[in-house]
């Protein structure tokens, strides 16, 4: 057979072979079920139309407090992959059988700069119940480094499943990280504005955040829709005394009371959502860029 015709022929079997695999990508995409919505972002991101995700824990629920039901256990069995957030996020995960060849520990390459949680109070809120932060803080991807790093575990594990997605899956890497690249380098110049001045949060939830930009960060227990008792805001007090913040970043907006009773401490109250839930508008990216703009402001006030 000459040479030319040899050739033809196998430029059409692997015309072939990629318009099969093509084919099969979109008729049996990967289903993905992820722990949280940062990591649901990061497999639309990098999946696009080759996967379904799914994330279980309902919309009015904390993810990292949430327990899977039956339902929700049956669906992650059923799943191609499981993305999980670590750092003791998915508490219900010593309780539950899920395949380990197809869970995927996202925060696993950083553990060692875990943050411990010691002596942490006992507070409730929403249908979770009572439970405290102590342990590990699991807020990992509020440090935007360590989301870039979550996001290539997600992409690597990506990768095994469907190896002919690889280049696919790496371009759309490289876009997503030079996006958390991007929110890095913005909060730390913020940072440097003002370095070291005095902030408070009204939940436990930002210690990678703090230790990563440099924040000087004290937290209470408060929820947005719940006025805190009086003792508490006498507390709050004897805090400001000693770490004068004029701002107290919220995860979401506080009711009219807490932030005018606030408000006539001096103490400006600032959204700085983790958004661990689908938000109702936008992405995790817009959230996010929204956040970086509160606290720019909130800085610079």
């Amino acid at each position: 057979m000459p040479t030319f015709r040899i050739l033809s022929f196998v430029i059409a079997l692997l015309a072939a072979a990629s318009a099969w695999g093509a084919g099969a990508v979109s008729e049996h995409p990967l289903k993905i079920v992820a722990s949280n919505y940062p990591l649901a972002y990061f497999a639309e991101r990098l999946a696009g139309s080759w996967a379904t995700v799914t994330l279980p824990a309902p919309a009015d629920a904390d993810p990292a407090y949430w327990r899977p039901d039956v339902k929700a256990v049956s669906a992650m069995q059923k799943a191609d992959l499981i993305l999980l957030n670590g750092a003791d996020y998915e508490k219900w995960l010593a309780h539950v059988a899920l395949p380990r060849l197809k869970r995927v520990d996202t925060s696993a390459g950083f553990r060692d700069r875990f943050i411990r949680i010691e002596n942490a109070v006992v507070h409730s809120h929403g249908p979770a119940g009572q439970h405290s932060h102590e342990g590990t803080a699991y807020t990992t991807w509020l440090d935007f480094d360590q989301a870039a790093q979550q996001a290539e575990a997600v992409a690597k594990a990506l990768i095994a499943r469907r190896p002919e997605l690889e280049t696919a899956v790496l371009d759309a890497l490289k876009a997503l990280q030079t996006d958390l690249a991007g929110l890095d380098g913005e909060l730390k110049r913020i940072a440097t504005v003002k370095p070291g001045v005095p902030l408070m949060a009204s939940h436990p939830v930002y210690q990678y955040l703090a230790r990563r930009y440099g924040l000087n960060l004290k937290s209470v227990h408060w929820e947005p829709g719940e006025m805190p008792p009086e003792k508490e805001w006498t507390e709050l007090g004897k805090t400001l005394t000693v770490h004068p913040a004029k701002t107290m970043l919220w995860e979401a907006r506080p009711s009219p009371a807490i932030a005018d009773k606030l408000s006539a401490k001096g103490v400006t109250s600032v959204v700085f959502d983790p958004c661990a839930n689908r938000p109702e508008s936008g992405d995790f990216l817009a959230v996010m860029k929204r956040n970086v703009e509160n606290l720019k402001m909130a800085i610079q006030r």
